[in-house]
């Protein structure tokens, strides 16, 4: 097989949740050990930090990978879902996995493939522990996909575990209160293994705090070490005041990630690194350097992403109601004339938490994202109606765009958001 249809051989042959949704969801860890088990279990041979969270995990993924990378630390990351190219998931060094390798992984272990019949995500965190131990990596940050304690990657033996928050998401699988998803996210929590909290909530604290007791582990809330005051948001950054809460001492840095709710992935990160100073002796400046660039270090789009001026365009891959809360709120930082909003979601979302969050005053352009799971246009047209949200309903993205585009002057705004897969769909449309 080439490349081309070695990524057909994955998304066809074997289910995937981006695509098909809970039908790809496997509730235990089974085929993952099985992988493992086959290929000499590589997930043994690296140190690894692993992260989970309904919001901020993946830009705590890559600051943690830029700050490692800074300080000359040979370093894999693993995420998901991807937006333009498969190989966005399983990076080194801020470089892409090389199709000769996904090839080669694919055909060398086709036969047992084949005989576990593993999930696309299953296979694919394999793949990536895979090429981390062969690449002989210093460090590997691993970003969960759905949960914790039964996702696919939970079969690593961290340094340190990182919860960045909770908020209710996937509830037919997870759980349908906070509370059981946090029970289920706190699953990533090792024995002896510190874990760092980012977000301290009357409805987790308990929930964490147990866990960590019950395995032996120091945790750290993040909130209790560090606080952020936002100093100057700019298009492509923001300046931060950080405060360290022990020592008291203040400090400036900035980030190339713009979103002044970025303060709180930093003050994660920060304490990460406080907490494993002796395993990963990293200087201050490599940390301040490494959140300066992780865009330039490791390739991370979607987060708050200016595509264009005159009009303002800005792609987001904000998809749930507090991950759009802070898009909105990083929204107001602008001034514009008129909002236009290319939207979508996936069907199996918090439709109608979502729609009651967006403005009112925006004009709304709905679009299936190209994905099975997408929700149809002219559904999320109908059920924004009853949100008082105006707009016309499209094929699909790009059409979306260029009805935007058509109708916007250069002192408007438009925001493309709702899903990730909404994002990659416009980053493909912009493309050709």
């Amino acid at each position: 097989m080439n490349y081309r249809q070695t990524l057909h051989y994955l998304f066809e042959k074997l289910p995937m949740y981006q695509r098909v949704g809970a039908a790809a969801y496997k509730a235990n860890l089974d085929n993952t050990i099985a992988l493992a088990n086959a290929l000499g279990n590589p997930e043994n041979k690296f140190r690894s930090i692993h992260v989970a969270g309904t919001n901020g995990k993946g830009s705590v993924s890559h600051i943690l990978a830029s700050v490692c990378m800074e300080a000359g630390l040979k370093t894999g990351l693993y995420t998901s879902p991807h937006l333009l190219d498969f190989r966005e998931r399983i990076m080194l060094n801020g470089k892409m996995i090389p199709e000769s390798t996904v090839i080669d992984f694919v055909q060398n272990n086709q036969k047992i493939i084949e005989q576990i019949q593993p999930s696309f995500f299953e296979i694919t965190v394999i793949m990536a522990f895979a090429y981390f131990a062969h690449e002989k990596v210093d460090v590997a940050i691993i970003e969960t996909g759905l949960g914790g304690r039964l996702d696919s990657t939970n079969i690593i033996t961290p340094l340190a575990s990182i919860i960045t928050n909770i908020s209710l998401e996937h509830e037919k699988l997870l759980g349908d209160s906070i509370e059981k998803i946090a029970k289920e996210k706190a699953g990533i929590i090792k024995k002896y293994t510190a874990v760092i909290i980012g977000e301290k909530k009357d409805s987790t604290k308990e929930t964490f705090l147990s866990k960590a007791k019950e395995t032996s582990s120091p945790l750290v809330f993040a909130e209790e070490q560090y606080a952020y005051n936002p100093h100057g948001i700019k298009d492509d950054q923001i300046d931060l005041e950080l405060i360290n809460l022990n020592t008291k001492a203040h400090f400036k840095l900035s980030c190339d990630l713009a979103g002044t709710y970025q303060g709180e992935n930093i003050c994660t990160c920060l304490t990460l690194f406080d907490t494993l100073k002796n395993e990963l002796p990293i200087s201050k400046d490599e940390i301040l350097k490494g959140i300066a660039n992780v865009k330039r270090n490791t390739s991370l789009r979607g987060r708050w992403e200016i595509m264009r001026k005159e009009p303002y365009m800005v792609f987001d891959i904000s998809h749930n109601p507090v991950a759009i809360t802070y898009m909105l709120e990083q929204l107001k930082s602008y001034t514009y004339n008129q909002l236009h909003i290319v939207f979508g979601m996936s069907d199996d979302k918090r439709i109608d938490d979502v729609l009651n969050l967006m403005p009112k005053e925006a004009i709304y352009y709905f679009a299936k994202p190209d994905v099975p799971r997408g929700m149809e246009a002219i559904k999320l047209q109908q059920n924004a109606l009853t949100h008082h949200l105006m707009g016309e309903s499209f094929v699909d993205v790009g059409e979306a765009i260029k009805a935007s585009e058509l109708n916007a002057n250069k002192d408007d705004f438009i925001l493309i958001t709702g899903s990730a897969f909404v994002v990659a769909d416009a980053m493909h449309f912009l493309n050709q």
